[in-house]
């Protein structure tokens, strides 16, 4: 077995990222919710009530994971069809089984096996951050939405002000050791602070939203800066 590639070489690593999520697929959950302090909820519930001010008849939710922040959003807008995609079997298999969703794909991000223009929103939960090319993946978001439609981004920032540096050193020093004791996997929640340092947010992802072609591009910090809200639309 080759050695884990060194910290510089796991950012955005496709391969480390998806062993990463097969092994801890049956314990993510848990493990997110009690590193956040159960905030995770609201800020899905966001989202969801976000979405359904639009009222979008077909959702992709990418990166779905085990399809959390999916079985909140079909309760919001209970007559869309939801579609969830994941390049990780395991955390799929945890959807299908523990939530009973049925439409499921893997399918990598920056290659979608779905035809331009099928959906009316696509949403990424703590996903986009993990991809090889942000703008590759935003352009086949885009690719697949139809005209009129959003793409919502839900992923983590860094606050700002006093509460910064008491974040970074929970991030660096704090979470992986606690994350490590919960999911037997500190490895990955190490890299999860490397991603979330290296990740751009605020003006900087609305700007890289543009830039791949979205217009009306916000975000709306939650918690304090600590996760932001992303939404852009293609017209």
């Amino acid at each position: 077995m080759p050695p884990p590639p060194a910290p510089e070489q796991r950012h955005q690593d496709p391969a480390f990222v998806r062993g990463v999520f097969d092994r801890i697929a049956s314990r993510y959950d848990v493990t997110n919710t009690l590193l956040c302090g159960g905030c995770d909820s609201g800020w899905r519930r966001r989202t969801a009530k976000l979405l359904a001010r639009w009222n979008p008849r077909e959702i992709l939710d990418l990166a779905t994971g085990s399809g959390v922040l999916a079985d909140v959003v079909q309760r919001w807008n209970p007559e869309a069809r939801i579609v969830g995609a994941d390049f990780s079997q395991p955390m799929l298999r945890q959807a299908w089984d523990v939530r009973g969703q049925r439409r499921l794909v893997v399918a990598d991000a920056l290659s979608l096996p779905f035809r331009d223009a099928s959906f009316d929103v696509v949403t990424v939960a703590f996903g986009l951050r993990n991809m090889a090319s942000w703008p590759a993946a935003l352009a086949e978001m885009k690719r697949v939405l139809r005209p009129g439609g959003h793409v919502v981004v839900l992923d983590f920032s860094l606050p700002g002000g006093w509460l910064r540096e008491p974040y970074r050193f929970y991030l660096h020093r704090i979470l992986p050791r606690l994350a490590g004791l919960i999911s037997r996997e500190r490895e990955g929640y190490e890299y999860l602070a490397e991603s979330i340092e290296g990740f751009p947010s605020g003006a900087a992802m609305t700007a890289l939203l543009a830039a791949v072609g979205f217009e009306r591009a916000t975000f709306a910090p939650l918690t304090a800066g600590i996760v932001s809200l992303y939404t852009a639309e293609k017209i």
